[in-house]
């Protein structure tokens, strides 16, 4: 059976001080809060904010930097030891939030731009913050945390290719260039955090409370960049684009629980499975969707970050008062 571990993650490790939990609780909690009133600022004074898409880039390496940061190389042993629920894991992360995305915008029967970011969204990796809504929820932490990392290393070849294959019919895909700043942009700053991690742990130990801060400021100013952008789109979109991102992490988070129910995972690894599939890297999706699609494009994954962070929070409310049944049956080692 999936043992399930109650210490709170830093991003990536399961281990942490008292002062790293608290830091990452008061991060998840302060998030949306955050994310909101940079959105609300942005929308009011746009023009206050006109240079800031050419920072998004340089933001989100740093917050894959941080993310690489919290990693060990320790964490990616769940795929030896336990593969079958990651390998099922990440699968459902790459069809069930791709699919949704794609279902739900011809549903709504959204603009061409706002279809293709949406499908951008399902198809990047685990949020960073689901780790630690894993923890409060009570659910498999060493899962979430492997999950998060093996799907985030694949993102550059699979997050083009699936974009590709669904959004096309909306918008020209520039494949090679996504992949390129995949690789950019997610590969090689989590590779340089885990080696510095390897190479200086103990001053790691001492950064790691900061490090969630570093990715909801990161994600804060991607949010503030793109809506100050794109005012005008997200009230003429209105009701129907942020009824579509609701659903669409709303499904996510069920069906990854339906599906790990289905398999007879425990308890604890189907919170873990759930939350990793409904949370995305929507600051992500909004980085390259405005890079690459049209500054419209990148509104859903704004409107996800707001949303998934406070989705997230209430589950990890409602879950952490109840501890997994640890006695139901396990199918895997």
């Amino acid at each position: 059976m999936a043992q399930h571990s109650q210490t709170a993650p830093s991003g990536g490790s399961t281990g942490g001080s008292s002062q790293e939990q608290r830091s990452s609780r008061r991060a998840v909690t302060v998030f949306p809060l955050l994310i909101l009133a940079g959105a609300a600022v942005a929308l009011l004074f746009p023009q206050a904010f006109a240079g800031w898409g050419a920072g998004v880039t340089p933001a989100l390496m740093i917050i894959m930097f941080g993310m690489g940061l919290t990693l060990s190389l320790p964490d990616f042993a769940l795929v030896l030891k336990r593969p079958l629920p990651v390998i099922a894991g990440v699968i459902l992360q790459f069809t069930i939030m791709p699919l949704l995305a794609l279902g739900i915008a011809t549903a709504l029967d959204l603009p061409p731009q706002l279809a293709a970011g949406m499908i951008l969204v399902g198809s990047v990796p685990g949020g960073t913050s689901s780790n630690v809504v894993t923890y409060l929820a009570k659910g498999d932490v060493a899962l979430s945390v492997t999950m998060t990392s093996l799907s985030t290393l694949l993102s550059p070849l699979l997050t083009p290719l699936i974009t590709l294959a669904l959004a096309g019919q909306f918008l020209e895909v520039p494949t090679g260039s996504l992949a390129l700043s995949l690789v950019q942009i997610v590969l090689v700053p989590i590779i340089l955090g885990l080696i510095i991690h390897s190479l200086l742990p103990g001053f790691v130990r001492r950064i790691e409370p900061i490090l969630p801060w570093v990715s909801v400021l990161g994600i804060t100013y991607v949010v503030i960049a793109v809506v100050s952008g794109s005012g005008e789109v997200l009230a003429a979109a209105g009701l129907g684009l942020i009824v579509g991102v609701i659903l669409h992490n709303l499904l996510g988070y069920g069906l990854g629980y339906a599906v790990a129910a289905l398999v007879r995972f425990p308890v604890a690894s189907r919170r873990a499975v759930s939350v990793e599939v409904g949370m995305q890297n929507s600051g992500l999706a909004s980085g390259l969707a405005a890079q690459y699609f049209t500054p419209e494009a990148a509104l859903p994954g704004a409107i996800f970050s707001v949303w998934h962070n406070i989705s997230g929070g209430i589950l990890a409310s409602i879950w952490g008062r109840r501890r997994p049944d640890d006695h139901a049956e396990p199918t895997h080692r």
